[in-house]
């Protein structure tokens, strides 16, 4: 069993001893040390917090515990059921919430939950935010509430319809080129909540030929429900036997957005931000912003507009400030992260839909001949198993010495940056491993970059 508490939030295995993953204590603990992290920083009477789930096994038990705990700390809360990671975070402003948490473990398998913190803002919380409540749960230092103070719970199920009605508002999504385009589209939305959101979302759009696959929110995944090319056989093989025009795939929580081309093949994660990234920028000239992993499309894209790229550490709090501090017009994450802000600062794969399908329906073109465009990039990912005894940055610090002649930016584990790719290699915030990441022109090219570095890993070690 697996407890893994970082800034972004508290994410385990459930079952098993409490400690040992994300167990009803646990949960108690954490969303306690959530609230009085809420009731310290807020000047209301009372503080109000929003609760959305997606549909994994485990939601419903989570909830239940994470609502009467809240409720336990004397704060009201609105439970907006099965909702998408981006609803949810539309619903805390909306709500005048002074917070909100998301049931999800995101692409997880089944066995996994989480609980996913946000401010007032409806955005994740800061490193020092996240760590002040590790300490407050640490401590055990909350306190609950007397009887006549207890919160309260409204229900709320309309939240998808609002989170829709304003991306049919936003003015570059054009509803009447896509219902003119007459698109034939599929989804895989893995049995979560995208399998409520993404067809409504297609439907607002006009879109009336829908092949639904796996839209069944019961939280049993039908295969592992990471958007990545090994695992979306079955929806390339109905989009190109069923002639769709593309296919869309997303996460249990429906913050990635992956597309199928209409001949079966991979639009490329990576390329969803790229190519949405193009339609803004024909439109609205302005900056952009991805993390140090993301393909360097993005960045010429960018370029070719006139405009500046930035780079980021990894995690979406971190592309945010990036991209308040440099006033980006788009940005987000090559994991498929769409980040409009003049929707809402967090990644979004309803507003993904409804940006690319007006960018493909203007362009009268196929969705493969609009991947073709842009610059072709190859991104090899590894990863090595850590253990106890590793010093992580130690190693890190090794590696930067070893490649001190090479353009270096460690603001988040090392990247090191050639002519014609990059290596980016770090420690992730979910799992006890080292990601390597390296990129290039062609797939050999990225494993041979990728593969230098786990051999100098290797013997540093």
């Amino acid at each position: 069993m697996t407890l893994i508490k970082s800034i972004s939030g508290i994410r385990g295995t459930i079952g098993g001893r409490a400690g040992d993953g994300l167990s009803p204590l646990d949960t108690v603990k954490f969303v306690s040390a959530y609230g009085q992290w809420i009731i310290n920083r807020s000047d209301v009477k009372k503080a109000k917090v929003v609760v959305g789930r997606d549909a994994r096994i485990s939601g419903e038990m989570v909830s239940n515990v994470v609502i009467g705990t809240l409720m336990g700390m004397g704060i009201d809360v609105v439970n907006i059921g099965l909702a998408t990671t981006p609803t949810t975070e539309i619903a805390v402003p909306a709500e005048n919430a002074q917070g909100g948490i998301i049931l999800t473990a995101s692409h997880n398998p089944k066995q996994w939950n989480a609980l996913k913190l946000l401010n007032e803002k409806g955005e994740f919380l800061s490193g020092e935010e996240g760590s002040l409540i590790l300490k407050l749960a640490e401590k055990e230092d909350f306190t609950y509430a007397d009887v006549d103070d207890l919160g309260t719970v409204t229900e709320r199920n309309d939240y998808l319809d609002i989170h829709i009605k304003q991306i049919l508002d936003l003015p570059l999504v054009d509803v009447e080129a896509i219902k003119n385009a007459n698109f034939k589209v599929a989804v895989d939305a893995v049995n979560s909540v995208g399998g409520i959101a993404i067809p409504a979302m297609l439907k607002a759009l006009g879109v009336k030929d829908i092949i639904e696959l796996y839209c069944e929110p019961n939280g049993v995944f039908p295969h592992n429900p990471e958007p990545l090319p090994e695992h979306l056989t079955e929806i390339s093989k109905i989009v190109k036997d069923r002639g769709a025009d593309l296919g869309f795939v997303v996460d249990p929580d429906v913050d990635r957005l992956a597309i199928i081309n209409e001949d079966g093949t991979m639009f490329g994660e990576e390329y969803t931000l790229v190519a949405i990234a193009d339609y803004i920028l024909q439109n609205k000239k302005g900056n952009t912003v991805s993390n140090l992993s993301s393909s360097r499309a993005l960045k010429d894209v960018t370029l070719n507009y006139g405009c500046e790229y930035f780079a980021a550490a990894v995690g979406e709090v971190n592309v945010v400030q990036s991209m308040k501090e440099n006033n980006a017009v788009i940005g987000g994450e090559g994991n498929g992260g769409i980040i409009y802000p003049d929707l809402h600062y967090g990644r979004d794969s309803l507003v993904g839909v409804a940006l690319f399908l007006s960018h493909l329906a203007k362009t009268k073109i196929k969705c493969s001949d609009l991947r073709s465009r842009f610059p072709e990039y190859v991104i090899a990912k590894k990863k090595m198993q850590l253990t106890p005894e590793i010093n992580v940055d130690q190693l890190l610090d090794s590696v930067k010495a070893k490649f001190s002649d090479k353009k270096l930016i460690d603001i988040d584990g090392v990247k090191i940056e050639y002519e014609h790719g990059w290596v980016h290699l770090r420690k992730s915030n979910t799992e006890p491993i080292i990601r390597i990441y390296a990129e290039s022109r062609d797939m050999k090219s990225a494993d041979q970059l990728a593969d230098q570095i786990v051999n100098e890993i290797k013997s540093l070690l």
